[in-house]
């Protein structure tokens, strides 16, 4: 394009140019743009607009503001994509008060902050555990008749449940689904997560039969957590029954999943399903992590079956998993138990 003659319009450029940001190749769309202008090609509004997304992503903030004053110098008047970039940018860096000050000049030129402007500042607010300011801005929003969508609903309520403060979360939903705005897997799995992390896995089920309701497809993720929840409660008929929904419903499960059910089994004492669990897992293709093993040597050591568990250990080796300082301990402590030091020595001094 550059030998072209004529040279072809800055729009052409710029179009190659985002989609080289896009495919995240920052340093190579800066020196692009620094050729074109080496051309004598001027760069409109829409081509330093990508110089400061990329400066952003490649935090350097301090030459993105620096894109701001060229645009400024320039005659060009910002547009909301390159306000709401630079206060992107800051909120990366966890700079929440800088993105809320360049809000408030954005404000007294006559800039208003639109829906993205004030959900990236609720996501990072999120991300730094302010969620009480973020639930602050919401309202603030709500007040403003900003249109809010998921996004928004959806970042407070994942971060209302990593504070623990699963009822307020659930109080959330059901205010923004009375606004008309439905949750997706993304809000679930945040809820569900929330619940099992209180043992509140009624509620999760719940929550699991209304999706189905809705015709949202639990996700892999969805299924870990709760197998994960049900099996520390010793709840393995139910944990078997969700494992069969997710066969049924076509959705296959991953190791996570099998090392929690082997591990139910294991808590208690049923050594024989846990074996069979693993045995289905290998048949189906997936190949045992060191975690896996450490779940079913630990097992066989509680209940003293030591040489099923050495034998394990055995087999993690010759199939190129490497212990871990959990294995060796584990198995250090159940040979000592079976009186059987002398092994538990050699164990150590393997190690």
């Amino acid at each position: 394009m550059l030998h072209m003659r004529p040279l072809p319009s800055i729009d052409d450029f710029t179009h190659i140019l985002g989609a080289i940001a896009r495919l995240k190749h920052y340093p190579v769309a800066i020196s692009l743009i620094k050729r074109i202008e080496s051309f004598g090609i001027s760069p409109d509004v829409y081509t330093l607009n990508i110089l400061v997304n990329c400066f952003c992503h490649l935090n350097h903030l301090d030459f993105g503001f620096s894109v701001l004053a060229t645009i400024l110098k320039l005659g060009y008047h910002p547009d909301f994509i390159t306000l709401n970039t630079l206060v992107k940018g800051l909120c990366l860096q966890g700079n929440i008060a800088g993105a809320v000050r360049l809000v408030e000049e954005m404000e007294k030129n006559g800039y208003k902050p639109n829906a993205v402007t004030c959900g990236t500042i609720l996501n990072g607010l999120c991300k730094i555990g302010h969620t009480s300011m973020a639930i602050r801005l919401l309202r603030k929003m709500e007040e403003g008749n900003f249109e809010l969508g998921l996004t928004a609903y959806s970042t407070i309520i994942d971060s209302l449940c990593k504070d623990r403060l699963v009822t307020e979360a659930l109080n959330l939903l059901t205010k923004m689904m009375s606004k008309g705005i439905q949750p997706d897997l993304i809000t679930y799995n945040s809820l569900i997560q929330g619940l099992c992390n209180f043992g509140r896995w009624r509620e999760a089920t719940t929550l699991l039969n209304e999706m189905a309701q809705r015709k949202i497809v639990p996700s892999v993720r969805t299924f870990n957590i709760l197998e994960d929840t049900l099996c520390k409660e010793g709840m393995l008929t139910e944990a078997k029954e969700a494992f069969d929904v997710m066969i049924e419903r076509g959705i296959r499960p991953n190791t996570v999943i099998y090392s929690s059910l082997i591990d139910g089994y294991c808590l208690q004492s049923k050594m024989d399903d846990a074996i069979k669990t693993f045995n289905m897992m290998v048949e189906r293709g997936y190949s045992p992590d060191v975690f896996s093993y450490n779940i079913l040597i630990n097992g066989f050591c509680k209940n003293k079956r030591i040489d099923e568990a050495r034998s394990l250990f055995d087999e993690m080796s010759n199939k190129g998993v490497a212990p871990s300082i959990v294995t060796y301990n584990t198995l250090i402590g159940g040979f000592c138990r079976v009186g059987r030091p002398q092994v538990a020595l050699d164990l150590f001094l393997k190690m």
